[in-house]
């Protein structure tokens, strides 16, 4: 039997891209609460909330982090082959 080496997927590693991106996301809809005005609903002339936009994105903040904890608490280990020659 031949020695293997192996390494870790890294940035490759879906549960690092989900976890960036649910990030980003999560970043943005929290910006979107402090920044943005909600406006006014047309129809009933009432004030619309903004309140939803905060906790979307403060729970995609959460569960991106726990994708990026689980990916570096548990890393994927890539064998490869070496020839034998």
């Amino acid at each position: 039997m031949s020695p293997k080496n192996s390494h870790s997927a890294g940035a490759f590693d879906i549960r690092n891209v989900i976890g960036i991106l649910l990030g980003i996301y999560g970043l943005v809809l929290v910006a979107s609460h402090f920044l943005l005005d909600p406006g006014v609903n047309v129809e009933t002339g009432m004030a619309k909330e903004s309140i939803y936009n905060l906790w979307a994105g403060l729970g995609m903040l959460v569960v991106g982090l726990g994708m990026i904890a689980w990916a570096k608490a548990r890393p994927i280990i890539v064998e490869e082959p070496t020839n034998a020659a």
